[in-house]
């Protein structure tokens, strides 16, 4: 028996977003995922998903001062990061879990050589309690938010995890990734760039909690849509899934600015990217 039938809840739920296009999308979902062996600016490569290279490379990168990669284990965007960081910038790689905080620093000791180590601090905070510090506000000069979330490529590759699949799932992930999210938009320094990425397929988890924060924050909240030519464009950023993209994704990424002033000219601001 296909174990699709085993959960007909899930079925529904992304047939109805997917419509006739879910059963090639659900096909390779199944399939193994897509990987590059990325080497720029490592001393040993590593290998990752090439939308994840695309989300850690959609970071405006601040000339000097301090980034915050939220949510970094199990370390790849991190290094993404830290390989295009230039001399006066460092970054701070967050993981609150203990367990993938040890996967994070094994993955950073391995691949950064020492000089860039010593500009990537390691801490395990929760990041959705920053918002409430006002000592934190307008900290970093760079976010990137990798929520965690229903990682549907994982949940139909695992038995269990897809026969305790229900439609509250997304919602809640949906209210934490919020939390996450209008946390880091607090921390962002006026004028910096927020990455928001989600490895899910649910415009729930997507577009819908990018949509909260334009709402919330307008008109401090600047949309920076993504640039790269991969995936598809949505309301609010871009969607790579893996039925159109040879194998990669799926990943949703949305690139937001913190208006610097109240006369502030979003097409104006100069970054640059070092």
């Amino acid at each position: 028996m296909d174990r699709l039938l085993l959960n007909p809840y899930f079925e529904a739920y992304y047939r109805a977003i997917y419509r006739d296009r879910w059963e090639a999308l659900r096909k390779s979902l199944l399939e193994k995922r897509a990987s590059i062996s990325f080497t720029q600016g490592l001393r040993v490569p590593y290998k990752l998903d090439w939308g994840s290279v695309l989300a850690a490379e959609s970071l405006r990168f601040p000339d000097t001062g301090l980034m915050l990669d939220a949510c970094a284990a199990p370390g790849g965007k991190s290094l993404v990061l830290a390989a295009a960081m230039g001399p006066e910038l460092n970054l701070l790689a967050n993981e609150p879990s203990r367990e993938r905080r040890r996967r994070l620093l094994q993955v950073l000791e391995e691949h950064l050589d020492p000089e860039k180590r010593s500009r990537v601090a390691v801490s395990g905070f929760d990041a959705a309690s920053l918002g409430g510090k006002k000592r934190e506000r307008n900290r970093f000069g760079g976010i990137l938010l990798d929520v965690p979330c229903s990682s549907e490529r994982h949940v139909l590759g695992d038995a269990k995890a897809l026969a305790q699949w229900t439609p509250a799932r997304p919602r809640f992930l949906a209210r934490r990734q919020w939390a996450l999210l209008s946390a880091a938009f607090l921390v962002l320094q006026p004028g910096a760039s927020l990455v928001y990425v989600t490895c899910a397929i649910s415009e729930e988890e997507n577009d819908g909690v990018a949509s909260r924060l334009v709402k919330k924050y307008r008109p401090e909240v600047l949309l920076d849509e993504p640039d790269f030519p991969e995936g598809e464009k949505t309301a609010l950023g871009r969607l790579i899934l893996p039925d159109e993209s040879g194998g990669i994704g799926p990943l949703y990424v949305a690139r937001f600015r913190k208006q610097k002033s109240s006369s502030f000219n979003s097409l104006a601001y100069p970054f640059t990217r070092t």
